[in-house]
């Protein structure tokens, strides 16, 4: 028996300030939010996946699940339909969210590169990118 891992399911930020989160995430990228608790999280739906943003050291001292916690600029990448991608980089540009790098891959994919309120590396790319 063969057993294979269908999606990463969650991704989890560690960040300043939920507003900002929200801000960002929500009214410039309009991710749907699951989840608010005020002081600890802030939770996103991404397509079937979710973007969990916790506020730096609050799950430090958990006690319910394993305490788990990280620092420094982290990286994550959206998928987007390849039809969709010039629309996304023309929403960045209309919310005034700076494309860093745009990167050519060898596939023919493309992806681009901006950063989130908390400076952590955020990219878009185009389905394939990995095939």
């Amino acid at each position: 028996m063969s057993l294979h891992f269908t999606q990463i399911k969650e991704t989890c930020l560690y960040i300043s300030d939920l507003d900002a989160a929200w801000d960002f995430y929500h009214k410039k990228l309009g991710l749907p939010v699951i989840s608010r608790v005020e002081g600890r999280h802030i939770f996103f739906r991404a397509g079937a996946s979710v973007l969990l943003c916790f506020i730096a050291g609050a799950t430090r001292n958990e006690e319910n699940l394993p305490p788990h916690f990280a620092s420094g600029n982290q990286h994550f990448a959206f998928e987007c339909k390849a039809k969709d991608y010039k629309a996304w980089k023309e929403l960045l540009q209309e919310k005034e969210i700076t494309i860093e790098h745009e990167q050519d891959w060898k596939n023919g994919r493309q992806s681009a590169y901006f950063r989130d309120p908390d400076r952590h590396v955020v990219e878009i790319v185009q389905p394939g990118i990995w095939e």
